[in-house]
């Protein structure tokens, strides 16, 4: 059975594995022990097993209780063969009687050895879950060790970790060889062991790309509220400080915008809109559907939804390129979006020039709009009183553009019209670092 020489290889068995000393020789001593018990006693006998770490070798006892009646002298011992071995011996006393080891069968010693590796392998699993466990949702770097069509495999150290094709950003190309961040999604403990799921389209790995980058952020200076995205496209990320000097939105940009270059860097490429996060609905939402300015915005408590009223030449940006920034706004705020320009909410009467001109001054509105508005007003309905005289007046129903969590997909054909309209790279200025 174990020797020195079988210690010397348990000790690099130890050394491969990573599991503690103490453990690895407790499991040896179950191993033995429930070996012993399966050829030599029947399972409910006690014995106890001890291992000397320098020699190997090892004793066995079996421990019986001592009983007036016998009934079974595996687990019992008759008072009269205990007091046999010591007088002292009373009802009730466990004694250890040491069991001859050289004659334990070779048959005993194969089964100590496949339950020897049977409990390696159960811990190996109990260790790699609880390691894995601690990981989950954040962020770890792995090679990428195989890549199929439908999934790619990360060598993330003792385990390799499960990427699937609709977690890895569009357009990525993943290859061989590559180190890639990914974020823990999920670690299952099931029966064939611990499966490791990742991904790199999940909105908190963004965030927790921003803590890796922005010292603020990782010190808990600068919070990261929301983060809404669409992978490979377009995220945009609400930030929030309480400290009076800390510029929450230049510390995740960086110097020259290093910083956050960098998180889109990994993000292959993916822009990120950098918001400030509010408590008052309102001012959130409007900071929500930047770039565009926002002249009014009320919200219902009710059915969680929110009215907002752009500039007419506002109107295409803030539902953005096929829809996507309407969408991000929505995700972020977790508000149901009614987005309309001013001439509309007019004409629905959802609102009155009163209204908007009374708009709060730090309102994210340009200074001057008011007064062009008005003027745009005079002057569309001098043109409509002539025009009057001249044709037939049309009905026109206006279109109401609401966006919800559900109808998402619908959107794309709806507003690719306003594409041409808009200059979206105007806006991306800021990624281009001198």
């Amino acid at each position: 059975m174990a020797s020195k020489k079988f210690m010397d290889a348990l000790n690099l068995l130890i050394e491969e594995k990573g599991i503690e000393k103490e453990v690895f020789l407790d499991m040896l001593k179950e191993s033995i022990a429930k070996a012993y018990k399966k050829n030599y006693l029947n399972p409910d006998a006690n014995v106890r097993v001890e291992i000397n770490e320098k020699t190997g070798k090892f004793r066995l006892f079996e421990l019986r209780t001592v009983v007036e009646d016998l009934e079974d002298e595996d687990i019992e011992l008759s008072l009269e063969e205990a007091q046999a071995i010591n007088p002292f011996y009373k009802v009730g006393d466990v004694v250890e009687t040491e069991a001859d080891v050289e004659h334990i069968g070779r048959l005993a010693a194969i089964q100590t050895k496949q339950l020897f590796r049977q409990k390696i392998r159960e811990t190996e699993k109990e260790t790699l879950y609880n390691e894995f466990a601690d990981k989950k949702d954040d962020i770890i770097t792995g090679i990428v060790d195989r890549v199929e069509d439908k999934f790619a495999i990360i060598n993330i150290g003792k385990t390799g970790a499960f990427l699937a094709i609709n977690q890895q950003i569009p357009g990525e190309k993943i290859k061989e060889g590559q180190h890639l961040k990914v974020y823990v999604n999920d670690v299952d403990r099931g029966t064939k062991g611990t499966h490791i799921v990742v991904s790199r389209t999940e909105p908190n790995f963004v965030k927790r790309l921003f803590e890796l980058e922005v010292p603020e952020v990782y010190e808990g200076i600068v919070e990261i509220k929301a983060v809404s995205r669409e992978p490979g496209e377009r995220s945009k990320v609400a930030v929030y400080t309480s400290h009076e000097n800390v510029d929450p939105i230049g510390s995740c940009v960086g110097p020259k915008g290093s910083r956050v270059k960098n998180v889109v860097d990994e993000l292959n490429g993916e822009m990120i809109d950098i918001i400030i996060w509010s408590s008052d609905p309102v001012v959130f939402i409007s900071n929500a559907l930047s770039p565009s300015d926002v002249k009014y915005v009320t919200v219902n408590e009710d059915d969680h939804s929110a009215l907002v009223i752009v500039p007419d030449d506002q109107l295409s940006l803030a539902i953005g390129k096929r829809g996507q920034n309407a969408r991000l706004a929505v995700r972020l705020t977790g508000w149901k979006i009614d987005i309309k320009s001013v001439s509309e909410a007019l004409e629905l009467g959802l609102v009155t020039l009163d209204e908007i001109d009374n708009e709060p001054k730090d309102s994210p509105v340009d200074t001057g709009f008011e007064e062009e508005f008005a003027q745009e007003m005079l002057e569309k309905t001098a043109a409509e009183a002539i025009e009057d005289d001249e044709t037939e007046a049309v009905e026109v129903t206006p279109v109401k553009k609401v966006f919800e969590y559900e109808d998402f997909e619908d959107l794309d054909d709806d507003y690719n019209k306003y594409d041409e309209e808009i200059d979206y790279d105007e806006y991306d200025k800021y990624y281009d670092a001198d």
